[in-house]
């Protein structure tokens, strides 16, 4: 059975962490034409696709892409009914028994899973921005890492002095990633 979970589990953490990170590259207005884009846009067309034709308009066009964090919501409940159906109906959610409670606590598992693909997400890519800075600072995917964790990084850079000519800030995130994916877990 834990095998099992642990395959659900890597399933839907790249399903939701793409669609999460095709969110977010679409916030921040960036090309999908280098890698991560192609890759998450070949992962998730076939749910945010059809999500975009649905959606009102004003959404399609807002800044914030809709469509993707919808197609990741999903995801997550799709993946916490599986869990749950893995589990089996004797599972007792929040609030505390029978069927009742376990609905109900699907949500609270898909926010759970939602949040932990978020910080594992985020520290995929920061592990992957501080390798490729020591072995290939001019690699392609090192600009678009950049541009994807700048926003993270910049109130961290503001506080934290560069020690030695090293830009601490990445280490700084990996462990508040860290300490979040603790409390949460």
């Amino acid at each position: 059975m834990s095998a099992l979970l642990f395959l659900l589990d890597t399933l839907f953490f790249f399903l939701v962490a793409a669609a999460l990170l095709r969110a977010w590259m679409n916030t921040q207005r960036m090309r999908m034409v280098q890698q991560p884009g192609p890759f998450v846009m070949a992962l998730t067309n076939w749910i945010v696709q059809p999500l975009r034709k649905s959606l009102p308009q004003a959404w399609v066009q807002a800044r914030f892409d809709v469509a993707s964090f919808i197609a990741a919501v999903l995801l997550a409940l799709v993946y916490s009914a599986a869990w749950h159906s893995l589990l089996g109906a004797g599972f007792l959610g929040p609030q505390g028994v029978g069927q009742a409670g376990q609905l109900f606590s699907i949500p609270w598992v898909a926010l759970n899973f939602m949040l932990r693909t978020v910080l594992q997400g985020l520290m995929v890519l920061a592990l992957v921005y501080v390798v490729l800075s020591w072995v290939q600072p001019q690699a392609p995917i090192q600009y678009t890492l950049g541009q994807l964790l700048q926003p993270l990084l910049a109130p961290i850079r503001r506080v934290l002095p560069t020690v030695g000519g090293v830009d601490l800030s990445v280490l700084l995130l990996i462990v508040l990633l860290q300490v979040a994916l603790i409390l949460i877990g």
